[in-house]
């Protein structure tokens, strides 16, 4: 198993406080959450849980990407979903999962049990509200995706995935105005040919298309440079202000 590199017993220094279900918590709501929370940590390629499954805690991403997929009925199966840090896993309210979760990459999370979070978010307006603004912003980001996989070229999809992925790296780790946006890429390109439903080929072509253009810089596979964050979303076909809500 892995080991969490923050500490666990102090909120305050949590990466994602400011974005998770607690963010508008006071002190007091924070202890009760302490009462009920645990973390737990999985391995890349770590099922999380199975579609079907009875989940016994919801939780956040607290650092790493996982995977939502769905499996047909002739063992087909498509990624329909990723987790970045800060997202949330499972549903109040509902028993069973309804996708497959899977680790992408190494992934630490902060779990609650399930009974005790939903009697709490009965009495903690705080709770269900911040959820209620998560599960409206997924519900967002879910119909600007549809757009993507539906209308966009080849190297929109690609420059829309790399924005989504350094503007959420940007928000957990915030900088005073950053010259430029730095992140290691978490999906292999299989995986991002995968969820894009493009061929490995198409996509190692669109990412060196971009890094011939300047619009990324490249060290090996994974480490990637966005000298300007503009120019990325014009890419992806999305205005400055617009985009995916991350």
């Amino acid at each position: 198993m892995l080991k969490a590199q923050f500490d666990h017993t102090n909120c305050s220094d949590c990466p994602i406080r400011h974005r998770a279900v607690c963010a508008h918590c006071d002190a007091d709501e924070l202890e009760e959450l302490e009462d009920i929370k645990y973390y737990r940590t999985f391995e890349a390629g770590q099922t999380i849980i199975w579609s079907g499954d009875q989940m016994n805690f919801v939780g956040s991403v607290v650092s790493g990407i996982a995977s939502l997929t769905q499996t047909m009925e002739d063992g087909r199966t498509q990624m329909v979903g990723l987790l970045l840090p800060s997202d949330f896993v499972g549903r109040p309210g509902r028993e069973a999962a309804p996708y497959d979760v899977q680790a992408t990459t190494d992934v630490v999370m902060c779990c609650f049990r399930k009974k005790p979070f939903e009697d709490l978010m009965n009495t903690t307006p705080h709770i269900a509200h911040r959820l209620l603004q998560m599960t409206l912003d997924e519900l967002d980001a879910a119909r600007e995706w549809m757009l993507v996989l539906g209308r966009k070229t080849a190297r929109e999809k690609i420059a829309s995935l790399l924005s989504i992925i350094a503007r959420r790296d940007a928000s957990i780790t915030p900088k005073d105005k950053p010259a430029s946006i730095v992140f290691d890429l978490p999906l292999t390109r299989e995986a991002m040919a995968d969820y894009l439903g493009l061929t490995l080929e198409t996509v190692s072509r669109q990412i060196s298309a971009l890094k011939k253009d300047g619009v990324i810089l490249l060290e090996g596979k994974r480490h990637v440079t966005i000298p300007d964050m503009r120019r990325l979303m014009e890419e992806a076909g999305d205005d400055s202000d617009g985009g995916f809500l991350v």
